[in-house]
């Protein structure tokens, strides 16, 4: 019954904001990634739909998936079972850099269409199945906050807020899914680059690391461009 509860006071409205409020929250999504102390932290945000578009992938190609773990300095790890090679294996540790920017674009097409307060709370949906399959308490923790942001604001902020945040939210996977592959572009050959997702990948399908790098930085950088002009047009 406290559930039917929870349920029957959710509202699905149509809400437009303000041009300026969209500009507002890009800028703001733009500090966020773009200050080193800030995306410190921001980051972890990333992580989460990284790890979970591995998670998504894996059980999509049949691999049975047996936890995910986030951890302190904004790294994550999507443990699955099954074939060690194949289309699997590889669609799985593909998903994670493409995944904050294909999801950005998923909440542009929400936000296009008036769609907020959906969008948040299919992003409350998505940390709560999560937080079933997390395996660490740091990761439980990043999202137990997280998704008692996303359902506060829903519940109780003002038609505005919801918009700005459902918009910053957006603009913030869409610039955030371009920084970790400069990163992983610079950092591809010390230790973290050669345990990368672009890294493993090479090693799947013989084709170099410099490929799997540039095609997610296609992905990222055609997101930005395609989600930033529907954004702001």
């Amino acid at each position: 019954m406290a559930v039917l509860g929870v349920w029957g006071a959710i509202s699905i409205d149509k809400i437009e904001p303000q041009s300026w409020i969209v500009v507002a929250a890009g800028l703001s999504a733009l500090v966020a990634v773009w200050i080193d102390g800030v995306w410190r932290w921001s980051r972890n945000v990333i992580t989460i739909v990284h790890e979970g578009g591995h998670a998504l992938a894996a059980l999509l190609t049949g691999r049975r998936l047996t936890g995910i773990r986030l951890h302190a300095d904004t790294s994550g790890l999507t443990l699955s079972v099954g074939r060690p090679t194949g289309p699997g294996m590889v669609m799985t540790a593909a998903a994670g850099y493409v995944s904050p920017p294909l999801v950005g674009l998923v909440g542009v097409a929400l936000l296009t269409a008036d769609q907020v307060t959906i969008m948040l709370w299919t992003a409350a949906a998505v940390l709560a199945a999560m937080l079933v399959m997390v395996r660490n308490l740091y990761g439980a923790l990043v999202l137990i906050v997280a998704g008692a942001a996303v359902v506060a604001i829903s519940f109780y902020g003002s038609p505005g807020l919801q918009a700005g945040f459902a918009y910053g939210l957006t603009w913030f996977l869409l610039l955030g899914g371009v920084r970790p592959v400069f990163e992983l572009w610079r950092q591809r050959h010390d230790a973290w680059g050669r345990a990368s997702d672009a890294a493993q990948l090479a090693r799947l399908t013989r084709l170099p690391m410099l490929v799997w790098t540039g095609f997610f930085g296609l992905v990222s950088l055609g997101a930005l461009i395609a989600g930033g002009y529907l954004l702001l047009t």
